[in-house]
């Protein structure tokens, strides 16, 4: 039985929490527990399947911070949710010591923006907690992942990456039942490269874990509309509903309320093109 069960007739959603100074979308709104219980709340309100809670920063150009500083910001959140809440719960970390006290505080899965690359002792720890794992694609690290990046074949690298990741975490101990797998769009990718994996989704759906799709507000977004992130919620909603076409289990989004309702109707739109007579 794996340890987060998704929907099984519908996208899930995934809000994020993020409980950061910097991040790009919403950096310094929901620091200190009670403001982000007051987000986290709204999140579970608006129909969020899982709350994301994360306390370093990786966008474009962020630096990481030491370990104590994101366990300060993490932990108390994760452990004041997890008393209100049988709402699966997600830290975002790329460290072992984070992720351990997370979910010893109540965190059921741990979303690895490195996949578990940049701490050798993150996939046997997952494994020991039985927690669940989202495994991302990202090129270089967040510092400098936009500065140059380039592929050969984005979409055959990403999948292949991803591949070799997920079998690690099996040898690791990691039932394959508790694995996602996350293309990473905005992480060392250029616009041309975050459509190419959005179009051909199905590639990675082939490897048979659930897919995550983190698009949300996303700079891509802003370089096809000229939105301000702010102003990107359109845009939002139309990658995510397009992520659901192409097999995506799982969207990651700031806008829960208004994902869940778009989510509905192309859900309800895939259900319909499958049972046509």
């Amino acid at each position: 039985m794996p340890r987060v069960v998704l929907p099984a007739d519908r996208t899930a959603v995934m809000g994020v929490l993020n409980v950061t100074p910097d991040s790009f979308a919403d950096g310094g709104l929901h620091q200190g527990v009670d403001a982000a219980l007051a987000r986290a709340r709204t999140l579970i309100a608006e129909g969020a399947d899982v709350i994301d809670v994360g306390g370093e920063s990786t966008r474009p150009g962020a630096e990481p911070v030491p370990a104590e500083v994101e366990q300060a910001r993490v932990v108390p959140v994760i452990a004041a949710l997890r008393a209100e809440t049988d709402l699966p719960l997600s830290v975002d970390t790329t460290k072992a010591s984070v992720a351990a006290d997370a979910l010893a505080a109540g965190a059921d899965i741990v979303n690895d923006v490195s996949a578990g690359r940049f701490d050798p002792a993150m996939l046997a720890l997952v494994a020991t907690r039985g927690a669940g794992l989202v495994l991302m694609h990202m090129q270089g690290i967040p510092a400098t992942m936009q500065e140059a990046p380039a592929y050969g074949d984005v979409v055959t690298e990403v999948v292949t990456f991803l591949g070799e990741r997920a079998a690690a975490a099996r040898a690791a101990g990691v039932p394959a039942a508790d694995v996602w797998v996350d293309p990473g769009i905005g992480f060392g990718k250029r616009t041309e490269h975050n459509l190419a994996l959005l179009a051909r989704l199905d590639r990675l759906v082939a490897l048979g874990f659930p897919v995550v799709v983190g698009a949300s507000r996303k700079g891509f977004l802003g370089a096809l509309t000229g939105a301000p992130v702010g102003d990107r919620l359109p845009a939002s909603l139309a990658a995510a509903v397009l992520a659901a076409a192409h097999g995506a289990r799982v969207v990651r989004v700031h806008d829960v309320g208004a994902t869940r309702h778009a989510l509905a109707v192309a859900d309800a739109l895939t259900r319909a093109g499958r049972t046509r007579g």
